[in-house]
């Protein structure tokens, strides 16, 4: 059966590991093809895309997203931009229909405070959990109860010299 520290330290080393799983997908995220000929359209298209997170990888812009719905929603960047639409009025479409989440950056506010202040507050509480395990374990190791007999053989031990250990 393991102890209560063992299970949090196995606890952390998998969200550590978990971590570090996200970050290597955002190392390997390229841009997506174009799909237009005019060079100009598909430069706007990608400067709006780049602003809005893709609703089904969530850690990527729909700019680099391969996702079929990522794919969607910069071909209907592309349809607002031919129909004359703005970028901040295409921004505040997507805004309406997915909600602040497909911002890349999301303004703060009041419900999306979570998504600025959840990262900082589970490592608070890694810290602080990390610092508990460690008081706790040292002073587990100061405590630990011994007879007259192992401190007079540990004295032993230790006033032998070196050439009589072997």
């Amino acid at each position: 059966m393991l102890s209560k520290s063992s299970c949090w330290l196995k606890l952390l080393s998998h969200l550590i590991a978990v971590m570090i799983m996200g970050l290597t997908n955002v190392v390997w995220a390229d841009d997506a093809q174009s799909l237009t000929q005019n060079p100009e359209l598909e430069a706007k298209v990608m400067n709006i895309a780049t602003e809005l997170r893709c609703l089904v990888c969530q850690n990527e812009t729909i700019a680099g997203s391969h996702a079929d719905l990522a794919i969607d929603l910069r071909n209907q960047i592309r349809v607002q931009l031919t129909q004359g639409k703005s970028k901040q009025e295409i921004i505040d479409y997507m805004v309406a229909r997915y909600g602040d989440f497909v911002l890349y950056n999301p303004p703060l506010k009041s419900n999306t405070l979570f998504l600025w202040l959840g990262p900082f507050a589970l490592l608070i509480i890694g810290f602080i959990l990390l610092f508990k395990h460690i008081r706790r374990e040292k002073q587990a190791s100061l405590t630990i109860p011994s007879s007259k007999e192992d401190l007079e053989r540990a004295r032993t031990l230790l006033n032998t010299p070196q050439k009589d250990l072997k």
